[in-house]
């Protein structure tokens, strides 16, 4: 699910990479088992109007990426990271456009989820069943022009919504691994 312009040195830069952590948040809703992604607002910068995971960089107050993924999580869709059981976490990934390396952590919750979305934050949230993305039907491929470049972009195609970058690879490997 990498795009094609994923192991060029277009974006190389001699800056030192911030750390992030992005939730991958397992839960039941109707007996079926969901997760959640999060469509931003549009905005200048290289991740304005994407679908992504809940998540955002590590902040000084931050013990662990951990730490940073669950008080993300509480601050753009509103769950208490009491209600959240870390599981596992997955593949670091650089995301060379933002340098900044993502840690993607797994988790559960039991409790009923009431989402309160971060208007600031969040445009809309977008609950996915976790079966959906195995289906291949749903895996597609557009040709995206950025800054001139051509880039060939593999995507999730959720109710329309294009899962691509850095988040389809880390649903990739997660729905390997599930």
């Amino acid at each position: 699910m990498a795009p094609s312009i994923r192991n060029t040195s277009t974006f190389k830069t001699n800056k030192q990479e911030k750390e992030a952590a992005v939730l991958i948040l397992l839960y039941e809703k109707n007996n079926i088992l969901k997760t959640v992604f999060t469509k931003r607002h549009s905005y200048e910068g290289p991740h304005g109007g994407q679908i992504s995971l809940p998540g955002g960089k590590r902040e000084p107050v931050d013990k662990n990426l951990i730490e940073t993924a669950l008080r993300e999580t509480e601050e753009e869709l509103g769950i208490p990271n009491s209600q959240i059981i870390p599981i596992h976490s997955l593949t670091s990934l650089h995301i060379p456009v933002s340098n900044i390396n993502v840690t993607p952590i797994v988790a559960y919750t039991k409790k009923r989820i009431e989402f309160i979305p971060d208007i600031r934050e969040v445009n809309f949230i977008i609950e996915c069943p976790l079966n959906l993305l195995k289906d291949e039907k749903i895996r597609k491929t557009e040709i995206l022009r950025i800054n001139n470049i051509e880039i060939n972009a593999p995507y999730f195609d959720i109710d329309s919504n294009h899962i691509w970058g850095a988040t389809a690879m880390i649903m990739s490997e997660f729905i390997q691994l599930f």
